[in-house]
């Protein structure tokens, strides 16, 4: 009975299609929220099947945030040990290494900062790299079910890792050697620019090119999994788009950060790492196919606007209503004789 209760539920009735006509979405935020509540528990269980693949790099977050977090509290339980004596979470021991190293404690509190920073870049080389050919299966499945369309989970998944993994490898290798570019770069020329403000020009060139290539990702796996390009063309026709939709790929790369804000925001002003829990336990539950079903149902937009529109016999708006479904429904059929 339970069971048939589920299938009911997911599948509709026997005979009878999801939608009436008259009550298919409007528009595609209508679209994105009822195919949300179809798809949620689907998302889940592709989340935690794809899960592994980010556990690396969930490890990686995890160890670099508690690094500076007792870096921080050694920091301020020293100087509150100069000022008070308290010696707080620090031991005897701790505060003797301290005063013997002879340099400030801000100072390093720094160097630790910038030591863990430089690993976190180094350590998403291989953290990134693995998980392009998963993000290639992720996007191709949360792409159908954004338009209406059946996906399996496992079946459709594999496949489409099977068909993209090579360039989804070269997009995730230069996704995963770019944050150590960036921050290399970045303090080069910020040393450099010490002596000459000339620099700064680089620096920010080089923080700017990190930017892009960030909002381009938004685009670049629903261009693979959707038409036949080269790698050249993919990586120039999501760079494009990035540029051209550039205010509407900031606002939703900044809508992707929220959970992090929130859990970093949370965590500044508790001092806990109770809110670190919490944000690894929603990337394993949901997290990254949740941003990644918000992504597509964008990306089906810009590309019905700017390339299935002009591409003959390809199909728009998938999943909405449409005028001339509107008008089907307006023609009654004859009666039979």
């Amino acid at each position: 009975m339970f069971g048939k209760m589920m299938n009911s539920f997911y599948y509709g009735k026997s005979g009878k299609g999801d939608f009436r006509k008259e009550d298919l979405p409007k528009n595609r935020w209508q679209l994105f929220w009822e195919m949300l509540r179809v798809r949620l528990s689907s998302l889940c269980r592709l989340n935690l099947m794809t899960i592994a693949a980010w556990l690396p790099m969930i490890i990686l977050i995890g160890y670099c945030v508690s690094t500076v977090f007792n870096a921080m509290v050694v920091s301020s339980d020293y100087l509150n040990y100069v000022e008070t004596g308290d010696l707080g979470h620090l031991s005897e021991e701790q505060v003797k290494a301290i005063a013997a190293s002879n340099v400030d404690v801000n100072e390093m509190a720094a160097q630790v900062l910038a030591s863990t920073i430089f690993t976190f870049c180094l350590w998403c080389i291989p953290c990134i790299l693995i998980t392009g050919p998963v993000k290639a299966g992720v996007t191709y499945v949360t792409r159908n079910w954004s338009r209406d369309e059946h996906a399996f989970i496992w079946s459709d998944f594999k496949d489409a890792v099977k068909e993209n993994w090579k360039q989804a490898l070269g997009i995730s290798a230069i996704t995963s050697v770019l944050p150590l570019v960036v921050y290399m770069a970045y303090r080069f020329y910020g040393e450099q620019a010490r002596s000459s403000m000339i620099f700064m020009v680089p620096q920010m060139l080089v923080v700017m090119i990190g930017v892009v290539w960030s909002l381009s990702c938004i685009y670049f796996y629903p261009l693979m999994v959707t038409y036949k390009m080269n790698f050249r063309q993919l990586v120039k026709n999501g760079l494009i788009m990035s540029i051209a939709r550039l205010p509407q790929s900031v606002g939703l790369r900044l809508l992707l950060l929220v959970p992090l804000a929130l859990a970093a925001g949370a965590f500044m002003l508790s001092g806990s790492l109770i809110a670190i829990l919490v944000l690894g336990g929603y990337y394993i539950l949901i997290g990254y196919t949740l941003g990644r079903f918000i992504c597509v149902s964008y990306t089906n937009g810009v590309f019905d606007k700017y390339i299935n529109s002009r591409m003959e016999g390809v199909q728009v708006n998938r999943g909405l209503a449409t005028e001339d479904e509107d008008e089907d429904d307006e023609e009654e059929p004859a009666d039979p004789q």
